[in-house]
């Protein structure tokens, strides 16, 4: 029932914003479109969502961090649709555990003209402390799961001008330097649970849960711009705050349920390189949700995902335009190209 609920409002507000954007269209003085250009990229990233659990008591932070490892990917970019594929390499993660459960991380950005929208689905299996006992030595939560679901939506006031997807895609170039406020609503459904208690046993705190699950949602506002100079250089980023009605629900020997207005933020820094040929940029995207809290603990799911880009731009023959044009999933579901 929750899982249909956030479907249904994400797909609406995508609906609301491809509504806008059909009507509208970017100002060419500020921004060069390359939707022409088959786009390619060579890339490092990494996605993870983490749990944060603090004792009430201590003030002590307990960071949850998944297995996830840093990933190699391919990509590529043509009339607005992108498909990017990426996996962890065990060369370059040499920590991570390779008898844990899989994962699935599904993190989906999309800037139409005057909106920014983000989609979270990611479903955890795993989690480990690192350094838990000051020794060196990894705490292991093999049992341990987090689910997440939301989205993110907010109307950029001066979109026109501002294009995200020339530093996140680099599908077009960014002329000149913009800047805009923006408003929108966000929402999010979380949930962890683990075989045996979350917070550690042997921090002998008497209250703890092995179960729990947390709404949040409401109202954002922040401020997005970027800045242009040298020959095609750029750095571009974005501050977005909300203040969410807050639920959360623990299962202990009594289920506790508990309301609360609880604020958060999310950041995305952009910068590099980017002409009509090839680009190099680094980009990180971050997503800050406290929790509704129970006996004063404060809890936290947090998502990131940073990628450093290698892209080159190639001219297509009319013949694969011609050939995408009937495949392409965006024109297929009606999407269209503005």
């Amino acid at each position: 029932m929750i899982f249909r609920f956030f479907i249904i409002i994400g797909m609406s507000f995508g609906g609301i914003a491809q509504a806008f954007a059909q009507k509208a269209e970017m100002d060419t003085s500020y921004v060069y479109s390359q939707s022409d250009k088959l786009v390619t990229r060579f890339y490092f990233s990494k996605k993870y969502t983490d749990f944060i659990v603090t004792n009430p008591d201590t003030d002590r932070k307990i960071r949850y961090m998944p297995n996830s490892g840093l990933n190699v990917g391919l990509g590529a970019t043509y009339q607005k649709f992108t498909l990017n594929i990426a996996f962890p390499l065990g060369l370059i993660n040499p920590d991570r555990q390779k008898d844990f459960p899989q994962y699935l991380d599904l993190q989906m950005h999309f800037y139409p003209v005057h909106w920014i929208i983000d989609f979270f689905g990611q479903f955890y299996n795993g989690y480990t402390i690192s350094d838990f006992s000051g020794q060196d030595v990894s705490y292991l939560r093999e049992d341990m799961k987090v689910r997440k679901l939301g989205f993110l939506a907010s109307y950029v006031f001066n979109g026109q001008k501002i294009s995200i997807d020339a530093a996140m895609q680099q599908s077009s170039i960014q002329k000149r330097s913009a800047f805009s406020p923006l408003v929108g609503l966000e929402a999010y459904r979380v949930s962890v649970q683990g075989d045996s208690v979350i917070y550690p046993m042997e921090e002998n705190y008497p209250v703890n849960f092995k179960r729990a699950d947390y709404l949040h949602f409401g109202p954002n506002a922040g401020f997005v711009g970027t800045l242009v100079f040298g020959k095609g250089f750029f750095l571009t980023g974005a501050l977005i705050g909300n203040l969410g009605a807050g639920y959360s629900r623990w299962d202990k020997e009594v289920e506790t349920r508990v309301w609360q207005a609880i604020p958060g933020y999310s950041a995305r820094g952009y910068a590099g390189f980017n002409n009509r040929k090839f680009s190099v940029n680094v980009n990180y995207v971050y997503k800050h949700l406290n929790l509704a809290n129970q006996f004063d603990w404060n809890n936290s799911a947090n998502t990131g995902n940073y990628r450093l880009n290698f892209v080159y731009k190639f001219d297509v023959s009319p013949k694969f335009k011609k050939t995408f044009d009937k495949f392409n999933p965006i024109n297929i579901l009606g999407l269209g190209l503005k």
